[in-house]
């Protein structure tokens, strides 16, 4: 594990050398050329000798750069960044020596190239700091053995100076070669991480698949007890025409048996479903048995979703298909809310643990940032800098403080409670608030509703959430109703969530008359930092808030929505049983 992570890190930082060393070579090429302009109006009696020094240098960085993607490696990318490091340096330093020598204007190109050598290729550090080693010296030692320094102090200055530029870019250069790494370790485990994943969907829908055709084969088996089969049976021939149906395939269509007989099997078709049809009818008539799902309309226009098994067969010398209809419609929206409850648990767990490992990280920073802001050796812009990052540290932290709320890593101050009486303590503000937006909050409350065991401020943040977000789906103005019941769930009721275990709840309808949820986000109302506002108008984790509070409350929430005619938001906590008070 540890060497293949290695193994990646380098092949990344061999990658972004490459990347980098190339990018900066076609810069530096173009720069060279560009600040021949300044030799012009600054020493025109050199601009000719200057220029063939930038043609040199030019031409020796596009040579760099034509080599550079020719090969990938540390080794190579270093030899070839100190070779173009080297010739710009002579290149600036030829001109220093012919203009001005130590006190020369063009020293100031040292400066340039020291901060692009450790500021932008991320080569070893050793490397790039025996790049710069090789700047400074280049500048150095000709100034020393050829040229008569009249003026120490400039000199010495301009020295401190590049000195002073080495060591803030070379500190610059170690920091980021740190997060760097930091950085590809870290995609190196999410990489591995997602592999694995992929890896167990695999092995999920393999087991699907078993289990599928295991239960097509046990369909074939039995297809022939057809009255008394508990899945809709029909029998038609090669044109579609129905000759017999069983009971229970009346019952799921809505019609009589005497209608069924002689009608055409496209009844229960959608109309974007027919080229669908036609192909498995072409399949099933040559012999391969199928087994599919589809949409089909009952007598009443409800869409229900099907589970069909067809085979051909032999009826008195006549090609027929003979088919095993299954309503799923439930079923699958069982599976729906299953996958949905069992993804916002995963997220859960994966947003908490990162929370967690993140406030550490903003704890560090804090701790740095009140400890810079007791040092009196700090100027005023460097304290509001400081401060400026505590600020932000303390803004992630509030975001942190979010996502440990949607994964219930707090504790629940767990109590017995009258649910109504949060209710009625929310209105009085609530209604304030949203009628402001031109929105009526209304309440109608069961008052014998049974006590329940919970934590108020985290419910009550729960009918704020509901309230406020339905206010926002309402610009044009609107209803909000709150309302409270108790419910009795049975074993039969499992259909209205999979995690409702049988026994009595209170039931909190929020509905409002809103634009509604469209279909295709649905599903992902409760994950968190998903929104549908505007980069200053939230951060996703509302509704995911809540959702982990009702789950910690081993409860459940439900959603119901029809786009343009309002959305309803239905809440589940169980009662304490009697005997428990």
């Amino acid at each position: 594990m540890e060497k293949e992570k290695k193994r990646y890190i380098n092949d990344q930082m061999e990658k972004m050398a490459q990347d980098w060393a190339g990018i900066t070579s076609f810069i530096g090429t173009g720069v060279f050329l560009v600040l021949g302009v300044l030799d012009y109006f600054v020493t025109p009696e050199n601009f000719s000798r200057f220029l063939v020094y930038r043609l040199v240098v030019s031409t020796i960085l596009m040579l760099v750069f034509y080599l550079n993607k020719l090969r990938r490696s540390f080794y190579y990318q270093s030899l070839l960044f100190i070779f173009g490091t080297v010739c710009s340096a002579v290149a600036i330093e030829l001109m220093i020596l012919s203009f001005g020598g130590h006190k020369s204007p063009y020293q100031s190109g040292m400066h340039v190239l020291i901060i692009a050598v450790l500021g932008l290729v991320p080569l070893e550090l050793s490397v790039s700091v025996l790049s710069a080693s090789l700047i400074y010296l280049i500048y150095l030692l000709p100034i020393l053995f050829f040229d008569q320094i009249t003026e120490p102090k400039y000199f010495i200055v301009s020295n401190a100076f590049m000195s002073s530029i080495f060591a803030i870019a070379l500190l610059g250069r170690f920091f980021n070669q740190k997060k760097i790494l930091n950085e590809l370790a870290l995609q190196f485990d999410i990489s591995r991480q997602k592999e694995q994943l992929r890896i167990y969907s695999t092995h999920l829908e393999e087991l699907v698949e078993e289990r599928t055709k295991e239960l097509a084969i046990s369909e074939q088996r039995y297809r022939e007890l057809f009255d008394s089969a508990n899945d809709g049976v029909v029998v038609f021939d090669g044109n579609g025409i129905m000759v017999d149906v069983n009971k229970q395939f009346c019952a799921m269509y809505g019609y009589e048996k005497s209608f069924l007989i002689g009608a055409h099997m496209n009844m229960f078709e959608l109309e974007n479903h027919e080229d669908a049809r036609s192909d498995r009818m072409e399949r099933i008539l040559a012999g391969e048995p199928l087994v599919f799902e589809t949409e089909h309309v009952r007598k009443n226009g409800d869409n229900i979703n099907v589970e069909v098994s067809s085979k051909a067969i032999i009826i008195r010398g006549k090609l027929c298909v003979q088919s095993f209809h299954r309503d799923i419609t439930d079923k699958k929206r069982l599976m729906e809310q299953l996958y949905q409850s069992q993804k916002m648990e995963a997220i859960g767990v994966l947003a908490g643990g990162i929370a967690h490992d993140f406030n550490n990280f903003l704890a560090a920073i804090l701790a740095h940032s009140e400890l810079l802001c007791l040092d009196d050796g700090l100027d005023a812009g460097s304290r509001r800098r400081v401060m400026t990052i505590e600020s932000s540290a303390r803004k992630a932290g509030q975001i942190v403080s979010r996502l440990l709320s949607f994964a219930r890593k707090e504790k629940v101050n767990a109590e017995p409670l009258n649910f109504n009486d949060i209710l009625k303590d929310a209105h009085e503000l609530l209604g304030r608030v949203v009628s402001k937006k031109g929105v009526e909050l209304k309440m109608a409350l069961d008052e014998n509703i049974p006590i329940i065991k919970g934590d108020a401020t985290q419910l009550e943040q729960v009918i704020m959430n509901l309230v406020m977000n339905a206010a926002d789906a309402m610009p044009e103005g609107g209803s909000i109703t709150l309302s409270t019941s108790t419910n009795i769930i049975s074993n039969r009721d499992s259909r209205i969530h999979p995690m409702l275990t049988p026994g009595r709840y209170i039931k909190l309808k929020v509905a409002d008359t809103g634009t509604g949820i469209p279909d295709e986000i649905k599903d992902k109302i409760f994950d968190p930092f998903f929104t549908t506002k505007g980069p200053e108008k939230g951060t996703g984790l509302g509704l995911a808030i809540i959702y982990g509070i009702v789950r910690e409350h081993n409860g459940v929430i439900t959603m119901t929505s029809l786009l343009g005619r309002g959305t309803t938001f239905d809440v589940y906590l169980p009662a304490i049983r009697k005997e428990t008070l």
